[in-house]
């Protein structure tokens, strides 16, 4: 027998959170995926982990109400600033973009970080988007 938990707050079952990360998903990386399902398996080590991110930060964050995708997208970006996801921070540079920020406000985002996660963390920041923004 399975039992289905209740979330407390507010957050939908898992297959919604599929559906709805899958939305947002497409939204921030136009023509990026086919139309339908997606399967996001590759068959190699940690494959779920992707499927996992689906649910639990695109079906479960970003399609959230109450910030904007563009409001998103400076939150996102900070943080992957101070955590030094360089990968990550790549795609959501790009993210970003389609999102409504402009290349001159992601800089902002950039320099506004080195002031409270270090000159570092900004220089690599400013690679990584660089690295995007080329591509």
């Amino acid at each position: 027998m399975t039992v289905e938990k209740k979330a407390t707050s507010g957050v939908k079952a898992t297959p919604d959170l599929r559906a709805e990360g899958i939305v947002a998903l497409r939204a921030a990386l136009p023509g990026v995926f086919p139309d339908g399902d997606i399967d996001l398996r590759d068959g190699k080590f940690g494959e779920e982990l992707v499927e996992i991110g689906l649910v639990s930060v695109w079906g479960a964050l970003w399609a959230r109400d109450g910030l904007s995708a563009r409001d998103r997208s400076l939150v996102t970006l900070a943080i992957l600033i101070a955590l030094h996801a360089d990968t990550e921070l790549r795609t959501h540079v790009k993210i970003a973009l389609t999102n409504g920020l402009t290349e001159d406000e992601i800089a902002e985002v950039i320099y506004h970080s080195s002031g409270y996660v270090g000159f570092p963390a900004a220089v690599a920041a400013r690679t990584a988007a660089r690295e995007a923004l080329s591509s």
